[in-house]
């Protein structure tokens, strides 16, 4: 009808036509169109009045029908209320038979090509502390990763890891000095940092200095005995990390580093001389110019004096642009997605600058996707050293808390659900807000059971579960769903109708936020429908419908979890 009337062909109206939030003043329609998206004249001078009496003229001439049983006019709006029956049936059956994949088989997503996206995220160096801010880019990068694997894009996970550099001839005369073989292989994260501590305090002493810079030299020399050394740090570092992610349910699919591009990264050096941007200055430093009228007044470091390559938080190192240049040969991908902190912005608009300066046009398709610094997070022991710390923390407080709560039921395995539900809380914490800003960690608040939490997630999602299993959870058919027409089994429908419109926002900012604001919402709802719509006691037919919806509510609710990094737990 919209389309006839507005001579608009139907795909343009799909976005302009939106699923109503649902409002604590009850009664709203279900879906509206927003009169300023389909008007010509869209531009700001469009008067509210005018659009307001645009949206009254179009309902006037759009008809109720077997599907929209009401229209009316709002604020610049048209409002459409779906037959209550058909929308009970409609989403219900999509939510079911859709499975994992409901939302993202919507038509908001039909147009969006698929994707290789490679991302970079956690990237922590051997022998220092994983800090929060490391944690933060694992969980915020694997929340996209996951994101864009549901919608059907391919995705490289990469974690790129600093394994070189000048600071491996300080550890490698460290482990010589005050290494322990065993310990090495027992706890290679811990002892190699315990061992960098030991030797950094006796780095200023000019013998410590020389023998630092020769096993450096004998590494980038290749010399067998040095090399073997060093890449057992880099191994049993890795086997570790792997454990220790596996508990944060994160994987990659490539663990890279400096280390790899030693080579490559002279011959970007280069290429960055033979293209003429390659400038040295009084003291001998390479840099490159990065200003528009080539004036210097904005440059990027990327080589020290005496010709070795940079860290690269402040100034970019030529093994960063090789490993850049090197991914978009090996993957060829559409968007490659780096995730740090803010403050590496800098950092990342030179290291996409220097690419494009060199003739790589693909610089365009890389992001930066940074987030904002943590405050406050502490353990028992202390600040944060390593990541395992957090993990263990957060499972003995979440055990704590449990074993005080009236409600645990016995719990077949206490520590692992414990260690789900602790993770969840941590994750909400971190997500409930924009990535970019900081905020002030609280143990008490993340772990409070009521209130928005992931534990009021989970909890609600373990109730939900708990409910099913004690009314036999037979796959539900023939269903008469048409009997849901309390005011709170509306809202939860209604609510459950929104959820593709909230990925489609996630997908288009990357912003965990707005799905967590949705859970959230979905739990009070669900938590509302649960107390004033029982099961037991039910007349058969009500109650197979009333389990339908908790069923679909349970069903979303875990989707939204795992996307975000929380495995579901179903008792607690």
């Amino acid at each position: 009808q919209l389309s006839k009337v507005l001579d608009l062909p139907p795909e343009n109206l799909i976005k302009s036509i939106s699923a109503v939030p649902v409002s604590k003043k009850r009664h709203v329609a279900d879906f509206q169109l927003s009169i300023a998206s389909v008007t010509e004249d869209s531009s700001s001078d469009c008067l509210a009045q005018d659009l307001n009496l645009q949206a009254q003229k179009l309902a006037e001439r759009l008809k109720c029908d077997a599907v929209v049983s009401e229209i009316s006019a709002g604020p610049g709006t048209v409002n459409f209320t779906i037959n209550r029956e058909l929308l009970a049936k409609t989403v219900l059956q999509q939510v079911l038979k859709d499975g994992s994949e409901y939302g993202v088989k919507s038509e908001l997503f039909s147009t969006a090509p698929r994707q290789k996206a490679v991302i970079e995220f956690s990237s922590p160096n051997i022998a220092k502390k994983f800090h929060i801010g490391h944690l933060r880019s694992t969980i915020v990068g694997n929340f996209i990763a996951n994101l864009k694997v549901a919608l059907g894009h391919e995705v490289i996970r990469i974690n790129y890891l600093g394994d070189w550099g000048m600071q491996f001839g300080l550890l490698g005369v460290g482990f010589q000095r005050f290494g322990n073989k065993d310990k090495l292989k027992s706890s290679p994260l811990q002892h190699l940092f315990e061992v960098y501590v030991q030797i950094n305090k006796a780095a200023e002493d000019e013998n410590t200095k020389k023998l630092a810079k020769d096993f450096f030299r004998k590494l980038e020399e290749h010399d067998e005995q040095t090399l073997s050394l060093w890449k057992q740090f880099r191994d049993l570092s890795i086997e570790e990390y792997i454990r220790i992610y596996k508990r944060l349910g994160v994987h990659f699919d490539e663990y890279s580093g400096e280390s790899f591009y030693q080579e490559k990264s002279q011959e970007v050096l280069k290429l960055l001389e033979d293209k003429g941007l390659l400038q040295k200055t009084i003291k001998g430093t390479g840099i490159v110019d990065l200003s528009e009228k080539k004036d210097l007044s904005s440059f990027s470091t990327v080589m020290r004096s005496d010709g070795t390559s940079l860290y690269i938080t402040r100034q970019v190192s030529p093994s960063y642009l090789a490993a850049a240049i090197d991914r978009m040969n090996k993957h060829s991908w559409d968007t490659m997605i780096y995730v740090t902190d803010k403050s590496q912005s800098n950092h990342f608009q030179h290291l996409f600058q220097i690419l494009k300066l060199m003739g790589y046009d693909w610089a365009e398709r890389c992001q930066h996707v940074s987030f904002g610094l943590v405050q406050g997070m502490k353990t028992r022991r202390g600040e944060v050293i390593f990541l395992e710390d957090v993990l263990n923390e957060v499972r003995s407080r979440m055990l704590q808390n449990m074993a005080s709560a009236k409600t645990t039921k016995d719990i077949e395995d206490p520590m692992e659900t414990a260690e789900k539900v602790g993770l969840a809380a941590l994750i909400i914490q971190d997500f409930r807000g924009l990535l970019s800003s900081d905020y002030q960690f609280r143990w008490d608040r993340a772990l409070q059971s009521r209130g928005d939490t992931g534990v009021f997630l989970q909890y609600t999602h373990a109730r939900l579960h708990s409910l099913e299993q004690m009314h036999g959870n037979e796959q539900l058919t023939d269903v008469n769903v048409a009997c849901l027409q309390e005011p709170d089994a509306i809202s939860v429908l209604q609510h459950l109708l929104r959820y593709d419109e909230v990925l489609y926002r996630a997908s288009q900012d990357l912003q965990p936020k707005h799905i967590v604001s949705y859970l959230l919402t979905l739990s009070h709802l669900a938590a509302v429908a649960h107390k004033t719509l029982p099961v037991k006691g039910s007349a058969p037919e009500l109650a197979q419908a009333r389990l339908c919806l908790f069923q679909a509510a349970r069903s979303v609710l875990a989707n939204g979890m795992k996307l975000l990094g929380i495995t579901p737990v179903t008792q607690m």
